[in-house]
């Protein structure tokens, strides 16, 4: 329908489409033009009226449009329609294919899937029980082993009537390899779960703990009875042998059972074990040689003996630091190559900050003998003048027990500018203490 076709109108349809419309600027234009703004009150019927008459002016010429064009207006619902329904059923037809699809991959795919996951579920608990059996198997056949080699030690199995010292280091290796099962206990890793395990806990408290307990203390026994001078009595090539064996095994167990896990985690590894018997044995022949000097220089008859002793104890020392020297430590998979030492002597040396044990235990000895003179001499007495009238041989006496305790098992001298200076820190630290 063309525009001369159009009804005129005096709405002014151009103000009610225009997209800044406001209905209630709109209503207040409407009351302001029909009313004087000052007047008491404002009449609203006129503007209600007009609003009303545009209302009714508006249907009526919506009325006559759909009239006039019922007709095209029907044939475009009817097309509209006819299309909506050809959609409709084009859309049905594909969400049936689609309805259908999805049924077929659910029962070729989903089904599956859920079947497999199950199985895949009970395939991953059945490879963590054959794991952890696994784990378990090896753990106990480790703690069978260990329990044989435990009386292994002691001469205590089928076939051996003798202690065999080579068992001390066997049973720290299995030790280690138990600790390092125990300690691999993350996620998917060869320990993982073991804790959980009653046999294993109860193979730990029964077994594994005390078998620890009984090579470290044996070891520290050997180490602590060790004895290779030529002073304290006379000893057969069988013997010497059988001591640097027994006394070898103790220090590598010693040193093994020192790379535990939890200790090899130290940014700075030293094998403390090791090194905390050897000084153990330090101190103790210090502290022996000293007590036995101190009442010695007060009942000199008794001297000489004395002297004899603490010789044979510095003979000891030096074979042990001999030993040590000639003794590599093994390989250990739990340390890096290069956190090794080369030598069990070296730590050891390390830590007492010296370069030679022999020079280490007379420094030291000295150091404590001048105190225990200087406390004689302050007491005075029948002690303090008797040593005073024999300084000159008493001083002979110390340099010579340096001399003896300063040589090898064949008689020869050990360090000869060494024990020099040895001799005369120890003459000194008796005379010097005793004055003119």
């Amino acid at each position: 329908m063309t525009s001369a076709e159009e009804d005129p109108s005096y709405i002014d349809y151009e103000t009610f489409l225009s997209p800044t419309f406001s209905p209630a600027q709109f209503a207040n234009t409407l009351v302001l033009t029909t009313n004087n703004a000052s007047d008491t009150p404002l009449d609203l019927s006129t503007p209600l009226s007009r609003v009303l008459f545009d209302a009714q002016e508006i249907d009526t010429h919506i009325d006559t449009l759909t009239t006039k064009n019922a007709l095209p207006l029907l044939s475009h619902t009817q097309e509209q329609t006819v299309s909506s329904q050809n959609l409709v059923r084009e859309i049905d037809a594909q969400v049936a294919s689609l309805n259908e699809g999805y049924k077929r991959l659910e029962k070729e795919v989903l089904v599956r899937y859920e079947t497999a996951d199950e199985v895949r579920s009970v395939a991953e608990r059945l490879w963590e029980t054959i794991r952890l059996g696994r784990a378990v198997g090896r753990t106990l056949q480790l703690g069978r082993q260990l329990e044989v080699q435990l009386a292994e030690i002691g001469g205590n199995t089928k076939g051996h009537t003798k202690e065999d010292h080579r068992a001390l280091v066997r049973c720290a290796n299995t030790l280690i390899s138990l600790k390092e099962l125990f300690n691999k206990s993350g996620p998917g890793e060869e320990g993982a779960g073991l804790a959980r395990i009653d046999v294993v806990k109860s193979l730990g408290d029964s077994i594994i703990a005390p078998a620890e307990r009984t090579v470290l203390l044996k070891s520290q026994q050997i180490v602590r009875e060790f004895t290779m001078s030529t002073l304290s009595g006379s000893t057969t090539f069988s013997q010497t042998a059988d001591t640097k064996a027994r006394t070898t095994s103790a220090l590598l167990a010693l040193y093994l059972l020192s790379a535990i896990p939890e200790r090899a985690k130290k940014e700075k590894w030293e094998p403390d074990v090791l090194i905390g018997a050897l000084q153990d044995y330090l101190r103790t022949a210090l502290t022996s040689s000293l007590a036995s000097l101190a009442r010695s220089l007060s009942t000199l008859p008794t001297l000489e003996r004395t002297l004899i002793e603490v010789s044979a104890r510095c003979q000891n020392i030096i074979a042990l630091e001999s030993l040590l020297s000639s003794t590599t430590p093994p390989s250990h998979p739990l340390l890096a190559t290069n956190a090794e030492p080369k030598t069990l002597l070296e730590p050891l040396l390390q830590s007492l900050e010296t370069g030679s044990l022999a020079s280490y235990f007379w420094r030291t000895l000295a150091g404590g003998l001048n105190t225990k003179v200087m406390e004689i001499v302050n007491k005075g007495g029948v002690s303090a003048r008797t040593l005073r009238s024999n300084k000159k041989s008493v001083g002979e006496a110390v340099r010579e027990c340096v001399v003896r305790g300063c040589q090898t098992g064949k008689g020869e001298k050990k360090g000869e500018a060494s024990w020099e200076r040895e001799a005369a820190v120890m003459v000194a630290s008796v005379v010097g203490a005793l004055g003119r």
